[in-house]
């Protein structure tokens, strides 16, 4: 295993995390006496073969259900002193709120303290005031540096699906200390974070990176294409080396449901060192089939003069289709497309927004005139037809 310094924190963090949202037995707290035995015997499996690896960050949240609880009966068979637990809770409008809740997951992981505390899932302006306060300078990150004095939680950072433009705020907040430490988005067919990874590495932040395997294209499925053009390596191994090439990057979480869910990217490893003679060949042979296939006018969505979606008429969010849309013209990442598409209205704040399926009802002119996309309505119109399926819920929704 490599390890990287998590930034300011000062942690030896494994360039892989053991995330902990895919093996817990329901997304429900559940009392361990109606957890059965075998998906018990699961998660200790998946814990102690990531311990055999090396890879000494688990990682997990309050809202993951009885990931928390389930983790109790482990990871104080660990040795402490080696051992980097994070545990993430959501923003509260009254931080005593948020405290108990901090209590509560304390008590579930038998732990007496956490090393990484993160405010989860600040994706939009009013959880950010929540996390920071109205005026900036209280909320919950304040009351998260109160438990750090206490030597409850060593370090503080937050979790976010947010708009990169708020994303970077969060990152440069000056009040209660910041943040130390940011789990964000970002990996090769989504790189438009890279603006708010730069301002945390000047900062000397950590850098987690959330879910690259399964938001960053279902690589544990890959479709036949993707596949061909990662040669010689598998796609997860490909995305690995592309994010870890990237030294600013120190670590990304695996989303392991079994034991063997980490030996294709510990393999990966082994060519960390050749990363940039490796991934030269196939991000030219990415770049020339994305260009192929896809005319110069959508290729960056994110950067079209579109209104966010909240601004948008049947608050479609035009960008995320579009992008969704690249990804199967180019790469056949049809599954992926569909799985992410069908999201859209259903996601909440962590993926809002929704589908093109009202698209002819409503007036896109101004915008289809705004981002020079005449046909943008009928390009919408055939992407929901390609897209659209039955309507998909978060995991967390299950």
């Amino acid at each position: 295993m490599e390890y990287r310094r998590f930034g300011r924190t000062g942690l030896m963090m494994p360039v892989f995390s053991c995330g902990g949202m895919r093996f817990q037995w329901k997304w429900q707290d559940t009392p361990l006496e109606q957890i059965p035995a075998e998906s018990q015997a699961n998660l200790e499996a998946t814990v102690r073969r990531a311990w055999e690896l090396g890879i000494t960050h688990i990682e997990t949240a309050r809202g993951y259900g009885s990931s928390e609880r389930q983790l109790g009966l482990v990871l104080p068979t660990l040795p402490r002193e080696k051992l980097i637990v994070q545990t993430k809770i959501v923003p509260e409008a009254d931080p005593a709120v948020f405290l108990k809740h901090f209590q509560e997951s304390l008590e579930r992981l038998r732990l007496d303290y956490v090393d990484l505390l993160s405010l989860h899932g600040i994706n939009n302006e009013e959880v950010a005031q929540k996390a920071v306060g109205p005026d900036g300078r209280g909320g919950c990150l304040r009351a998260a540096r109160q438990l750090q004095r206490q030597g409850l939680a060593r370090h503080i950072g937050f979790s976010t699906h947010a708009p990169t433009e708020l994303l970077v705020s969060l990152v440069e907040h000056p009040h209660n200390g910041g943040f130390d430490y940011v789990n964000l988005h970002w990996y090769w067919i989504f790189q438009k974070n890279a603006r708010a990874i730069e301002a945390a590495t000047q900062r000397d932040m950590g850098v987690f990176i959330i879910s690259p395997s399964d938001k960053g294209g279902k690589l544990y499925a890959p479709s036949e294409k993707f596949t061909r053009l990662c040669e010689p390596l598998h796609p997860l191994a490909f995305n690995d080396l592309f994010c870890l090439s990237h030294r600013e990057i120190h670590t990304l979480s695996v989303g392991a449901a079994r034991p063997a869910d980490f030996d294709t990217h510990v393999e990966a490893l082994k060519w960390l060192p050749r990363a940039r003679e490796l991934l030269g060949p196939i991000l030219n042979r990415l770049e020339k089939t994305f260009h192929e296939n896809v005319p110069e006018a959508l290729r960056d969505p994110f950067s079209l003069p579109i209104p966010p979606w909240e601004l948008t008429p049947g608050q479609i969010n035009i960008p995320v289709i579009l992008w969704l849309r690249n990804l199967v013209k180019a790469f056949d990442m049809q599954e992926y497309a569909e799985m992410r598409y069908n999201l859209l209205g259903n996601g909440g704040h962590w993926f809002p927004g929704k589908n093109a399926a009202e698209a002819e009802n409503v007036d896109l002119e101004p915008i289809a005139r705004m981002a020079g996309i005449r046909e943008l309505v009928p390009l919408l119109q055939e992407t929901h037809a390609m897209l659209g399926k039955a309507s998909v819920k978060r995991l967390s929704q299950s």
